[in-house]
């Protein structure tokens, strides 16, 4: 019983410490409004659309078990550079959700990230931005929303 609560406990630290990573991701990118309330939306929503995209079965399984495999490696508690060390210790986390993310975005093409988006324009648009992804940031705003 005590390992589930390291593995918990170590999902949960990773989590925020990815957020962390995306708030001041998200203050360097600049939305066009409601700064704070979109870093508030971002972690969650980035969360769903990996979810969403893991799921997609017309996305070709490399894609799929790609994302699979990094939601493995977040929830482990045993990582490249140990989470105990402050800040770099989730640097790894980060830099895989963001590899993760380009290499989607390569595969799969950037209108099934926008079809899978959960959040607002402004989240997806700073998301794009802050990630490096390539085409127009702007653009990348501009999908429909889900549900």
């Amino acid at each position: 019983m005590d390992a589930v609560w390291r593995v918990v406990l170590g999902v949960a630290i990773g989590l925020a410490s990815a957020w962390l990573v995306l708030v001041v991701s998200l203050l360097v990118a600049r939305p066009r409004t409601g700064v704070l309330q979109e870093a508030l939306r971002l972690l969650p929503d980035t969360i769903r659309l990996l979810r969403r995209l893991a799921v997609d079965r017309s996305l070709p399984r490399s894609v799929r078990v790609r994302l699979w495999l990094l939601f493995g490696y977040l929830a482990i508690p045993i990582d490249v550079i140990p989470d105990f060390l402050p800040i770099v210790g989730y640097l790894d986390d980060a830099i895989l959700v963001w590899l993760a993310l380009r290499s989607v975005v390569r595969r799969a093409g950037p209108e099934t990230v926008r079809r899978h988006w959960p959040g607002t324009p402004d989240g997806l648009a700073a998301l794009w931005r802050a990630a490096g992804l390539p085409g127009d940031a702007a653009r990348a705003g501009r999908g429909r929303r889900h549900a």
